[in-house]
């Protein structure tokens, strides 16, 4: 059994919201949140029922659609596809976050490790290029 929380506790992706809640809160109806949900635009958590299950996330998405709809004139395939790249750049924002954090521990460990040893090794690129010719079996045999 899950545990019971108090709704102090609950987050804006935890998904508590019934649809009729989740219609009124973002001023839509709940048929309408039926056809956002099956086109792909809005998709709640479902419960082992079957029943959608919203969450606050959700809805501030719900009224940012009906924005872009209504006052931007954009249809829903486009609405999707903002979204979608909505997402994608946040993805990615938090994964150069990742690696700007890694390469910083990077130039810390390599710092402190150039200290332990007295000294931090710089190797300039080389431009040389080099020919390899693989001997031949007759050649092997000489």
């Amino acid at each position: 059994m899950t545990p019971r929380r108090d709704v102090g506790d609950l987050g804006p992706d935890d998904s508590v919201l019934v649809i009729s809640v989740a219609a009124e809160l973002s001023g839509l109806h709940a048929q309408t949140l039926r056809t956002y949900d099956r086109l792909g635009i809005v998709t709640p958590e479902r419960t082992t029922g079957g029943g959608r299950r919203y969450s606050l996330r959700d809805v501030a998405l719900l009224r940012e659609v009906q924005r872009l709809s209504q006052d931007e004139g954009v249809n829903l395939a486009g609405i999707k596809r903002i979204i979608e790249l909505t997402n994608q750049v946040d993805a990615l924002r938090g994964r150069v976050s990742e690696l700007m954090d890694e390469v910083a521990e990077l130039r810390r460990a390599a710092g402190t490790a150039g200290r332990s040893r007295g000294e931090l090794v710089h190797v300039p690129r080389s431009t040389s290029v080099v020919v390899w010719r693989p001997r031949r079996e007759r050649d092997d045999h000489r």
